[in-house]
């Protein structure tokens, strides 16, 4: 238990600070903890249903969340991720690791790509908004990660949303499609809810730690740190997957 509390606290702080689910933290490391891929993942929805919906709650008193505009791809983000468990089931434990250090692969290329700041987000439509939240929804919650690093940057190169917005706006994306998911993956047997609650719980705290640090911290800092991270993982992954 002492070392699932660590982990909700690590995994909450850093989904608060860098406006991520955190699945893609939370499922290596319970993968190194001995946990199965489908379990790790399940468990990994549990917790970004708790981290999501306090941090959004943190961030819109802040006044860095566009309501309106997630709500409508947190709506196809809730109708692709009911897919995922299904689709889940039908992969093993290590056709999941490869996709998944896929999109560990994809978020470490991103970062390392310039993020221009803008001041007005573009007008798009609904209906191009709910296909893109549809597409994320499906493909994030199948390898138990809440999407918003997909998210974040489609919103920033494409719509023009303010960077500090584009991630309120990727937290809250996580409410809908970790709710949608927990449904999806709890019909399939997926789900450690003693664990999923102990890690969602501890995470909190380490949310509300991470918003307020968000705020304070150099952005070129959280950069490199969370760079950092992502070729911790690729590398891992990458060993677990084709070491020895």
């Amino acid at each position: 238990m002492f070392e699932l509390v660590l982990l909700g606290l690590g995994v909450g702080f850093l989904s608060g600070l860098f406006g991520i689910g955190g699945g893609t933290i939370l499922v290596p490391l319970l993968i190194f903890l001995g946990y199965e891929t489908k379990i790790a993942i399940g468990i990994s929805v549990v917790q970004m249903v708790f981290s999501s919906l306090y941090g959004s709650y943190l961030n819109n008193k802040k006044g860095t969340l566009d309501i309106v505009m997630v709500t409508t791809i947190g709506a196809g983000g809730f109708a692709g991720a009911l897919l995922s468990g299904t689709i889940t089931s039908y992969f093993s434990d290590a056709t999941l690791q490869a996709i998944f250090l896929a999109f560990a692969t994809f978020a470490l290329v991103r970062l390392f790509m310039t993020t221009h700041v803008h001041e007005e987000t573009k007008e798009v439509h609904k209906g191009l908004l709910f296909i893109v939240g549809f597409v994320i929804g499906i493909i994030s919650m199948t390898i138990g990660v809440g999407g918003s690093l997909i998210l974040v940057p489609i919103l920033v190169g494409f719509l023009r949303v303010p960077l500090r917005k584009a991630t309120s706006a990727g937290l809250f994306f996580v409410v809908f499609s970790s709710i949608s998911g927990l449904i999806s993956h709890s019909m399939h047997g997926h789900i450690d809810y003693t664990s999923g609650t102990i890690i969602g719980l501890a995470s909190l705290f380490g949310v509300y730690l991470g918003i307020h640090m968000k705020h304070k911290i150099d952005a070129k800092i959280q950069k490199k740190l969370l760079m950092l991270f992502y070729l911790t993982v690729v590398v891992y992954l990458t060993y677990k997957i084709f070491g020895a």
